[in-house]
């Protein structure tokens, strides 16, 4: 399963660890992905899926079922 956000496709980023004499290494900044169960009113059912916790503070205000379709996600296989 790829790393990225159900909701609202984040993933990695390329960066760069800059040292304290500004030599750079490559390196990924992840997105913070958490594993949240989501009830479901009109599936009358918990869905789990892989958020961000950006998607799971935007998910209190628009709700699960504006999101998804946004997303292009079928619930009902989740």
């Amino acid at each position: 399963m790829a790393r990225h956000c159900q909701l609202t496709g984040k993933k990695a980023n390329n960066a760069f660890s800059i040292s304290h004499s500004h030599r750079r290494t490559k390196r990924l900044q992840e997105a913070n992905l958490q594993e949240k169960r989501v009830w479901w009113p009109q599936g009358k059912r918990w869905v789990k899926l892989r958020l961000s916790t950006k998607a799971i503070k935007t998910l209190q205000t628009k709700g699960l079922e504006a999101m998804a379709k946004e997303a292009g996600l079928d619930l009902n296989k989740c």
